[in-house]
């Protein structure tokens, strides 16, 4: 078994060599005539020429005299047939079977009394589809069962055709598969002589926002071109919503004669349902300040209902509460729109005590609803009595420093102090800011009193050794956050820059990107076009609800595509190995390889770094004042968050980022101190993860062998939900804890079931079978299973090998050996006997 690209032939296993002897210039059986005719015609002149020649000879010797002549045009016979021993080899290609699984974000949906799931059968009433796939992988002998006859791949798709896959092959005869019991390696990690199958659960993760079934389809077809594929098995839920559509895939299945079987997940009926699809609050909030609570709710087959909705909040010190629950805050009701649409629906509340509290958006669930689970969504929000420290150091006073300035100075919520490196300390420059500093903080004191630190194209080799280490420590051990703006004059310095002084490398550590090696003069700094490059966001970057310009990441998407974009970046080498891309310069021409990085982040210790590829982001005033305002007030938020957040001199429990959608990977990252409030030394630390269906799971989080008293772990988010984090903290009563929420994107959520008639007809326009019920292709049901239904279609082909030249050459010397020996007996007999 192995984990790989697709192969460009079957797998092949060779019998044993076989040889035959052939004459090369006969190729016909009319071929023997020239060569015999002349051969008859110049054995009966030879007859006639030694009959005449040897009349005073003992008829014995003439005959013997006739008999060599004959033999040596005998042996010119042979060598004009060109005789040879010609080898060929019987090479027997495996038929081959694809299992292609849907891994998009709607196969982690969840059925309950799914009427197309067998009561006792593979598809529990509570398990997710995707989950569905993995134990019928794991635990029947699906696959024991076609590896008795073919050559098995597994492939995933979503918004991708992926071309990684696990290929096992076709089982000896009389071999047994080897059990698992599912917690083994891929073989990608376990070697290339593994004989394991993977964990197919965590194999087949749910991730993808997108459903490009006629892609994947097409992908496979056109990977297996030449090899003798038996079919095409797609589990799947049918809900194609991105690419090309399956009609075209089947087209090529016709015409390659590839019969594809549909496995149907999921229910047929969307269910009367009532749901919270989403919470938004702020991480935190002032006493005496309102803020917004806004909340999601979508329905199903409830269009013009009305139902009641409840805002409700309790103490989250201890979360000594069920979920759920709490003090009701507001009430309203709402009728109910679409099947399917995302009703907003916004509370203003105006916090009183400090401290943190867990905010319970909850709908009063209708009659007959289908899921009870999903009727409340869970935030915490934490009441803090301060405002946020912020510290601007700028290399020179640039269009965007002055803008953020001016925002942040105005900001109720915040204190901000300037460093303005291009002013001579001690001159009387006037700045709208709570504080002016002639030099960077002296102390610690100084330095902890900041949250987040933004540093606008600085010029790094003014910061002396001492602040260096002490703007490392702040970011890595107090959980400062620090967001670095690259600009022209000191990030594009060609020589004699930060970038390349091997005093500097600290501060090129914190950044998460790796800078370009020795630079000449010749180097261009800033890379700068005539016309501006809209941002071209990754898939993380979508996701990060702090780059929302928004409320919703669709309006938020929307927005950043009515951006005209920026004219420059800073070129770098790339992203560090840690680190999260979260938007490029789409600019083709400016890349090597690829589009070059402009955002970027990475936690360094206890702490964030946020990367802008150049100081442009003022521009998003021209779209709508108030984005530039939200673009910088987000970020500072997510980039501080470990001082923000940090409720205990203990320590500090962090996450990527609040909220994520299904099947993301979720890195958890915790700074935690001993009693006497020194890094704590221990190996690992656990995590508790109480998931939205209430079960609870304990995740590791290992040691950082980089920064003692720093834990890290990561786990997977297969549930939609809302997802609480607890760390108790070692030697000590407090524990930490955080909340994320899980969603499923609107486009997987717009039609979740199953689609039949779409993957009836791929089935019956391709000669395949449609199964709408995993345990009738498993063999469970009274119908044939897959197994049965799939035609071996091992193809056997007889492929002639090079001819033995050492053989040919050997014969060769032997028979002009013969010849020239008949031919000087010949000639020895006639002088002896005196013939002429």
């Amino acid at each position: 078994m192995t984990l790989c690209c697709p192969p460009l032939i079957a797998q092949v296993a060779e019998s044993a060599v076989r040889q035959t002897f052939e004459l090369r210039r006969i190729q016909d059986p009319t071929d023997w005539i020239l060569p015999v005719a002349a051969f008859v015609v110049i054995g009966v002149f030879v007859w006639l020429m030694y009959m005449r020649d040897s009349v005073e000879l003992h008829p014995l010797l003439g005959w013997f005299l006739t008999a060599l002549r004959t033999a040596t045009f005998f042996g010119l016979l042979i060598l004009y047939l060109q005789p040879d021993w010609r080898s060929e080899s019987e090479v027997s290609r495996n038929s081959r079977v694809v299992l292609l699984v849907d891994t998009s974000l709607s196969m982690g949906l969840d059925d309950a009394d799914d009427s197309t799931v067998a009561p006792g059968a593979t598809g529990g009433s509570s398990t997710s589809r995707i989950r569905r796939v993995g134990t019928a992988l794991r635990d029947t002998d699906l696959l024991r069962r076609l590896r008795e006859t073919h050559d098995v791949v597994v492939r995933r798709f979503d918004e991708t055709a992926q071309r990684d896959q696990i290929a096992l092959d076709k089982l000896p005869d009389g071999e047994p598969a080897a059990e698992t019991d599912g917690t083994s390696k891929p073989a990608a990690e376990a070697g290339d002589d593994a004989k394991e199958p993977p964990d197919w659960i965590e194999y087949l993760n749910p991730d993808g926002s997108e459903t490009r079934l006629g892609m994947a389809l097409r992908q496979v077809i056109n990977d297996e071109a030449g090899s003798p594929l038996a079919g095409i098995v797609v589990f799947t839920d049918g809900g194609q919503n991105a690419g090309i559509p399956p009609e075209a895939a089947v087209r090529l299945a016709k015409k390659a004669k590839i019969p594809i079987f549909p496995v149907g997940l999921g229910s047929r009926q969307p269910p009367r349902n009532v749901r919270v699809s989403d919470l938004v609050a702020p991480a935190r909030a002032y006493p005496g300040d309102d803020y917004t609570v806004t909340g999601y709710v979508q329905g199903q087959e409830l269009a013009g209902e009305v139902i009641e909705v409840q805002l409700l909040s309790r103490g989250s010190i201890d979360d000594t509460g069920e979920p759920g629950s709490g003090k009701l805050e507001r009430s309203q009701e709402i009728t109910m729109s679409e099947d399917g649409e995302a009703m907003a629906v916004k509370f203003q509340l105006t916090p009183g005590e400090t401290g943190r509290r867990t905010l319970c958006f909850r709908v009063t669930p209708p009659e007959g609803d289908h899921n009870q689970t999903d009727n409340f969504r869970e935030v915490d929000v934490e009441i803090i009595d301060r405002k946020s420290r912020v510290l601007m150091l700028a290399g020179g006073p640039m269009r965007e420093y002055r803008f953020l300035r001016n925002l942040l100075y105005r900001d109720r919520s915040t204190k901000v102090d300037v460093l303005l490196q291009s002013v001579v300390p001690g001159a009387a420059v006037s700045q709208d800011a709570d504080k002016m500093l002639d030099s960077f903080p002296a102390t610690n004191k100084e330095m902890y009193e900041y949250d987040c630190v933004l540093a606008f194209d600085p010029n790094w080799l003014e910061l002396g050794k001492t602040e260096i280490d002490k703007l490392e420590t702040w970011v890595a051990e107090q959980g400062g956050g620090l967001i670095v703006v690259a600009g022209p004059v000191f990030c594009g310095q060609a020589l004699g820059g930060w970038i390349e002084d091997p005093d500097m490398a600290k501060i090129r550590a914190l950044y998460p990107v790796e800078f370009r090696g020795q630079m000449s003069a010749l180097d261009e700094g800033l890379y700068t076009t005539e016309e501006p490059w809209q941002l071209d966001f990754t898939r993380e970057g979508l996701e990060a609800e702090y780059l929302w310009l928004e409320d919703s990441a669709t309006a938020g998407r929307q927005a950043w595509a009515g951006f005209e974009g920026v004219y420059g970046f800073c070129p770098v080498r790339g992203p560090k190995p840690a680190a999260t891309v979260l938007a490029r310069f789409s600019d083709p021409r400016a890349g090597h390889g690829g589009e070059p990085v402009y955002f970027a982040s990475q936690f360094y210790g206890s702490g964030r770094v946020f990367y802008v590829g150049s100081a442009e982001m003022w521009r998003l005033r021209k779209l709508d004042m108030a984005y530039f305002e939200q673009f910088y007030t987000k970020l500072i938020r997510h980039v501080s968050q470990g001082r923000l957040l940090r409720g205990s001199p203990r320590g500090v429990l962090l996450v990527g980022r609040d909220r994520y959608q299904l099947g993301n990977t979720v890195e958890v990252r915790a700074k935690l101190n001993n009693a006497q409030l020194e890094p704590l030394d221990l190996p690992d630390v656990g995590l508790q993860v109480l998931r939205p269906d209430s079960s609870i799971e304990t995740i590791e989080l290992k040691a950082d062998p980089a920064s003692v008293g720093s834990y890290a772990g990561r786990f997977a988010v297969l549930t939609e939900g809302s997802y609480r984090l607890a760390l108790k903290i070692p030697e000590s009563d407090e524990t930490l804890t955080r909340r994320i929420q899980v969603k499923v994107p609107d486009l997987e959520r717009e039609n979740p079931q199953r689609n039949d008639p779409l993957l009836g007809q791929i089935a019956d326009q391709t000669g395949g079978t449609y199964f709408n019920r995993l345990d009738d292709a498993l063999g469970m049901g009274n119908t044939e299973s897959i197994v049965e239904l799939l035609p071996d279609r091992t193809h056997t082909t007889v492929i002639p090998l090079a001819p033995d030249n050492e053989w040919r050459n050997q014969w060769l010397k032997w028979m002009l050996i013969v010849l020239c020996g008949l031919l000087c007996l010949e000639w020895l007999i006639r002088r002896l006997v005196r013939l002429a």
